[in-house]
């Protein structure tokens, strides 16, 4: 077993990110290894796990996620549970005859993995310890499953089982009736009165083998024993905030669960009094106007993370090819995807050493000396001040501490004549950005304070932002236009976004057709919409034929399309529009965060290339696909001059008998080689370092590099 991950720190990324990760379920599985097995969806999974949330890539179908009405068991005390059993007419196997324990009709009873005994009628023990779990006599998480071929019956109580609550039907009539269903919505009734009563009982994995379960009430037989409380919650807590996800093609459910962890928005009610190391914020998030019962269920309507964009689909300017979205500069000036970013920044404010002194805190800045104009934000005790603007090399924290920290502990009296220094903490934030001090908060432990700083900086959404609908249609922004040009509707409405048409034909994402019909007749109408996953027959989601007679009621057209107007030349479009409004998030990935370009910068020690990444201001790495591509096409100078001279070039002395490397004597002024003990025949080559490292490394394991050299 691993025990890697054993303990996990909860994501804040997003609301739906927090409550993702608490119902993750990570296996002890490799990763690694290419097996279908264990990736495949299984049968037994229905209603215990979510069928949508699980990551793309190499851990694909190996992480889960719990289902929205699933419970994970917890261990409980045993020894009642074996005294009854055994008084309920279990019999010891010590006590049997050899003839007994063979008798045909008697089953095997094993209490979690040890055998307890055998029992003459099988069903009519299985049945009788249902009706005292039903009556909350036994725990109600007790499950008890009779395996016909294995002629046992299994009786589990342990913890770790995932079971999932259905409405109980005696020969498929369900046993909650209308009258229940009315003490509900009074509030008399709770959830757990209905499992105290015997009307909803939990099932694991095994036990729903025995059981016949329906779908609905109306398609129950006589046979039936169980009935589905609501088919959407074999969905999880990502999967449930798409609206009618039943209607899109299976894999764009699967790439929404991803992507809605990744939205901005809302993460708690307390967002903006916690200390987060990196915090995205929504300005103006929005609850949907299609909403589903899970959205209601988890709270999601509350904490949203994203915004209604009216969104016209139609091509327009070019700039929407390959799924990018075409943005109106007015309602991004109104506030549209505009975030917020919080980073903290951390010093150590007053430190204890081992000597016995500790730093000098609160000393007035000097405002008259050399780094003046880095200390505007600082207060008169030396620590930045809440509001200020603070720039890349600003100095945000001053204080003195002591020449001596190591060796023996002082005296008072040296301690008092102890010398100080001055040490600064320096922001160290990428230029061009303008961030400000948000809020400042001192810390302490152990006599060490230490200053946390939190700093904000506003963002609008640019050319190259994220942007993602719940169906797995993501995009980034690829161009702004001023409202002036964009196109227009009747009554003057104008769309947010533009997107193109050619995401829908090979992407066969309905849902988001449907989404925006109802996000249309739900702003007409005045009321939120539901689309649940398989929610028509339960009335959970609302039918297009309903949503249609709404818009049609409220002089649009029944397929959501409007008579539209050009922007740029006045006159009408040769075609109607289908534009509405559907829910959009914006995602973490923003251009700032990425864009980077060097021309020379720091290198790597080993092999003096260029480093790698944005954080090391690294260079832009040519891999071997793109040399490929410069050898089809010829370009041998510009393959050398990438390969070489912006990368590693390197000097070598080589001599032309031997062809080994040798060196250069600075004072001779004249290249040596080291194998014939002199420097008569040595050339002077350039080759690349990590060439040169590679001959030494094979030299090194007796392997012998020779160089040709003919005439340049």
């Amino acid at each position: 077993m691993h025990r890697k991950g054993m303990t996990q720190v909860l994501q804040r990324q997003s609301f739906i990110a927090s409550l993702g990760h608490m119902t993750r379920i990570s296996p002890q599985f490799e990763k690694s290894r290419k097996v279908g097995g264990p990736r495949a969806l299984q049968p037994s999974q229905w209603g215990m796990l979510c069928p949508c949330d699980t990551p793309e890539g190499e851990a694909c179908g190996l992480v889960k996620n719990l289902a929205l009405m699933t419970h994970v068991t917890t261990d409980e005390e045993g020894a009642p549970l074996i005294s009854l059993c055994y008084s309920l007419g279990v019999e010891d196997l010590e006590l049997l005859s050899v003839e007994e324990l063979h008798t045909p009709n008697s089953f095997l009873v094993v209490f979690n993995g040890l055998i307890l005994g055998k029992h003459r009628r099988p069903q009519h023990f299985a049945n009788g310890l249902r009706k005292l779990r039903r009556a909350g006599k036994i725990g109600e998480f007790v499950s008890i499953f009779v395996h016909e071929k294995q002629r046992c019956v299994y009786i589990a109580s342990d913890g770790g089982r995932v079971c999932r609550p259905l409405v109980i039907a005696d020969k498929g009539i369900s046993r909650i009736k209308e009258h229940h269903m009315k003490e509900l919505s009074d509030g008399d009734r709770t959830f757990d009165d209905f499992l105290c009563d015997g009307l909803i009982e939990y099932l694991d994995v095994n036990e729903e083998n025995n059981a016949l379960i329906a779908l609905y009430e109306g398609e129950a037989t006589p046979d039936t024993t169980h009935i589905e409380i609501e088919p959407f919650t074999i969905l999880g807590v990502c999967a449930g905030l798409i609206p009618y996800p039943h209607h899109n093609q299976s894999p764009r459910n699967t790439y929404q669960c991803a992507m809605g962890k990744q939205a901005m928005g809302n993460i708690a009610y307390n967002q903006l009094s916690r200390m987060d190391t990196l915090l995205y914020l929504l300005v103006y998030p929005q609850r949907p106007l299609l909403t589903t019962r899970t959205i209601e269920l988890v709270g999601y309507d509350k904490l949203g993370a994203g915004q209604n964009a009216t969104v016209a689909i139609m091509s327009y300017s070019g700039y929407d090819i390959e799924d990018a979205i075409v943005m109106n500069k007015s309602s991004l000036d109104r506030g549209f995807g505009r975030c917020i970013v919080m980073k903290k920044e951390s010093a150590v404010y007053r430190k204890v050493y081992e000597s016995g002194a500790s730093d000098r805190i609160l000393i007035k800045p000097d405002r008259t000396g050399p780094d003046a104009e880095k200390m505007r934000i600082l207060d008169d005790d030396g620590i930045a001040t809440p509001g200020e603007i603070i720039r890349p090399k600003d100095i945000y924290l001053i204080k003195e501490s002591p020449l001596v920290t190591g060796g023996p502990a002082l005296s008072a009296d040296e301690l008092r004549n102890c010398r100080y220094r001055p040490t600064k903490s320096t922001y160290k934030g990428s230029e061009g950005e303008t961030c400000v001090v948000d809020r400042v908060a001192l810390c302490a432990d152990k006599g060490n304070s230490c200053i946390k700083l939190i700093i904000r900086q506003t963002r609008r959404p640019e050319v190259g932002d994220k942007f993602s609908s719940r169906h797995g249609q993501k995009g980034v922004c690829g161009t702004i236009i001023q409202q002036e040009d964009f196109p227009f509707s009747e009554s003057g409405i104008c769309p947010d976004l533009i997107m193109n048409p050619h995401g829908f034909p090979s992407r066969m994402t309905v849902g988001k057709m449907i989404e925006l019909l109802g996000g249309k007749a739900g702003v007409s109408c005045g009321r939120f919409h539901y689309g649940s996953a398989f929610g028509e027959p339960s009335g959970h989601a609302d039918r297009v034929e309903a949503i249609s007679d709404t818009l049609v009621k409220h002089g649009f057209s029944y397929s959501g399309k409007d008579f539209i107007y050009s922007g740029i030349t006045g006159s009408p479009l040769e075609a109607y529009i289908f534009m509405g409004p559907i829910y959009y998030q914006k995602l973490k990935h923003m251009v700032q965060d990425k864009m980077h370009a060097r021309g020379s910068g720091p290198r790597a020690m080993l092999t003096r290339q260029p480093t790698e990444g944005k954080a090391r201001n690294g260079g832009l790495r040519v891999g071997e696909m793109e040399r490929n591509c410069l050898i089809a096409y010829g370009a041998s100078m510009l393959i050398c001059e990438r390969m070489m001279q912006s990368s590693d070039p390197y000097e070598v002395q080589v001599c032309r008998v031997c062809g080994l490397m040798g060196y250069y004597n600075h004072k001779l002024k004249v290249g040596m080689c080291s194998t014939c003990k002199n420097g008569d025949n040595v050339s002077t080559m350039k080759l690349p370092y990590a060439c040169k490292l590679l001959f030494q490394e094979l030299q090194s394991m007796n392997i012998v590099p020779r160089l040709k050299l003919a005439e340049a």
